[in-house]
């Protein structure tokens, strides 16, 4: 939704007086993108990703019996979680995850919900009353 002109201007005033009030803060608040630290996210995922397939080779070359077995499924499990991790951080970063929850809820919105087992329960129970 976008600001009116005078919402606008309010903001310029306050961006314009923080600026005057205390510069390297209004620098660093407005330099802060927040796709950095979601990019961040997803390199730290890549490299636990990366972690976890040398840990799960490393399992599966050695030759120690039930301990190979826990670093291979140690290094698997690392894999899905930092896939998982990167895959939200994508979303959240793109914002792709959003629109389809809102259509949905406007789309519940718009038609009549039905009533449910209580709902019909009562009206049945209300039209008696009135009736007699």
């Amino acid at each position: 939704m976008p600001l009116s002109e005078h919402e606008q201007r309010m903001l310029e005033q306050i961006e314009s007086a923080l600026y005057a009030e205390d510069p390297k803060f209004a620098h660093a608040v407005r330099s802060t993108n927040p796709q950095v630290h979601y990019k961040r996210r997803i390199v730290k995922a890549a490299l636990g990703f990366v972690v976890g397939v040398c840990a799960l080779m490393a399992g599966l070359v050695m030759n120690a019996g039930t301990v190979t077995i826990a670093i291979s499924v140690t290094g698997f499990l690392l894999m899905v979680v930092c896939c998982v991790w990167a895959l939200t951080s994508w979303k959240r970063m793109t914002g792709i995850g959003n629109e389809p929850a809102r259509r949905g809820r406007q789309g519940r919105q718009a038609r009549p919900a039905k009533a449910g087992f209580m709902e019909r329960m009562e009206e049945r129970w209300r039209r008696r009353t009135e009736g007699d």
